[in-house]
């Protein structure tokens, strides 16, 4: 068996190519759609809708599905199942010639998602209990810095080549993280499950603690894209149609990537030596006032100042509510766990622009901040009414 430190840093390589490859494309997906695929303007909001959400649904139908599976037949084989079924989406992607065989495509993608989750999964397989916090954190800044990385290559590759070849490179990467799983990552150990006959296992999803976790990872998926689908205009908004757009909403996305890749390990520290409900608290918290403060600037600078900020605040969230469902679950359920957290993220995702998109509608755009800064002082309130006094485990 390696050295767990020796597959954590394997892990965070493929999670990194993960995210940039899905990051390449997915950004530009309505401008492939228009200039490869001959859909018109009229058009391309409705197939952009359609494309997005039906991976989303898929995935989430399916998660529970393949996070069992990962616990009974293996998270290895698991992975390579996505890793594989996620390059062969991306080859196709780069050679379909119309809207309906892109929405194919993204079938194929819902079917073929979980890779995330299943490294997750053995990841806290893997690792000592005591480094849990830690490790999850750098698994979440691995996926941050990929998405990160993902938009600026993907932009580069579409100038200098054509957006095709973007998702022949992601398909790449893909291969290359199966090729890795299979070759270098061992399958964790089985543990042998010991159930009292006077007390059985209780499933998963009857135990309120998880159900909770579940319930706010979910909300927190939907204030994520709440915002990040009206980014790009409220950009342009605030620069009033000066400079050049698609430069600045990538430069806001960036901002928040690179703060949260710098602050998530240390976050994940935070959780493992103070607790991981209270690290959940302080971190919802901050991220929820600062989403109030993000909607004041009236000019670009002081945005970017406070959405970095908020960056620094939010890369605590994802770990924690990972290391609580992982800290809550015997290793041989791990699989389950991540698939049911992966279900209710994708399900999060689909309501998420739903709900932006009506508000936006019938208010300024500024509002969406307020919105997303109440729900997350709302799971902030709860946190610290159900757990503000438990005691951090110690492993």
């Amino acid at each position: 068996m390696k050295n767990w430190k020796i597959i954590l840093a394997i892990l965070t390589a493929n999670v990194v190519m993960m995210a940039a490859g899905y990051t390449m494309l997915i950004p530009f997906l309505p401008v492939y759609l228009m200039h490869e695929l001959g859909v018109g303007p009229d058009a391309v909001k409705m197939w952009n809708g359609a494309i997005f959400s039906i991976t989303f649904l898929i995935g989430g139908i399916m998660a529970p599905i393949w996070g069992k599976m990962a616990d009974t037949k293996g998270k290895k084989m698991m992975a390579m199942r996505a890793g594989a079924g996620l390059a062969i989406s991306y080859f196709l992607g780069g050679i379909v010639t119309s809207p309906e065989q892109m929405f194919g495509v993204r079938v194929i993608q819902g079917f073929a998602a979980g890779l995330w989750s299943v490294c997750l999964a053995i990841a806290t397989s893997l690792v000592p209990m005591d480094k849990l916090g830690l490790s999850l954190g750098i698994l979440q800044a691995g996926l941050t810095c990929g998405n990160v990385i993902g938009p600026l290559v993907g932009g580069s590759l579409a100038t200098l080549f054509g957006m095709r070849t973007s998702f022949f490179v992601a398909g790449a990467l893909l291969t290359i993280i199966t090729v890795i799983f299979l070759f270098y990552i061992p399958e964790p150990p089985k543990q042998p499950v010991v159930v009292k006959e006077s007390k059985p296992r209780q499933p998963l999803l009857q135990k309120p603690i998880i159900r909770e976790a579940l319930l706010y990872v979910a909300v927190v998926q939907m204030v994520i894209l709440l915002i990040q689908p009206i980014l790009t205009l409220y950009v342009g908004e605030l620069n009033q149609g000066q400079g050049n757009l698609m430069f600045l909403s990538g430069l806001a996305f960036s901002l928040v990537g690179i703060a949260s890749a710098i602050t998530a390990p240390s976050w994940g520290r935070f959780g493992q030596e103070h607790g991981f409900y209270r690290s959940l608290c302080l971190a919802t918290l901050f991220s929820g006032v600062l989403s109030f403060v993000v909607a004041i600037p009236n000019t670009l600078t002081p945005f970017f100042v406070v959405n970095f900020t908020y960056g620094l605040c939010s890369a605590g969230i994802q770990p924690s509510l990972s290391a609580v469902l992982a800290s809550n679950t015997d290793p041989d359920q791990r699989g389950r766990i991540f698939g049911f957290m992966f279900s209710a993220q994708q399900f999060g995702s689909m309501v998420g622009p739903l709900f932006g998109g009506a508000i936006a509608t019938f208010f300024p755009m500024r509002s969406l901040f307020f919105v997303a800064g109440a729900l997350l002082l709302a799971i902030s309130g709860a946190v610290y009414l159900r757990h503000g006094k438990e005691k951090p485990c110690v492993y």
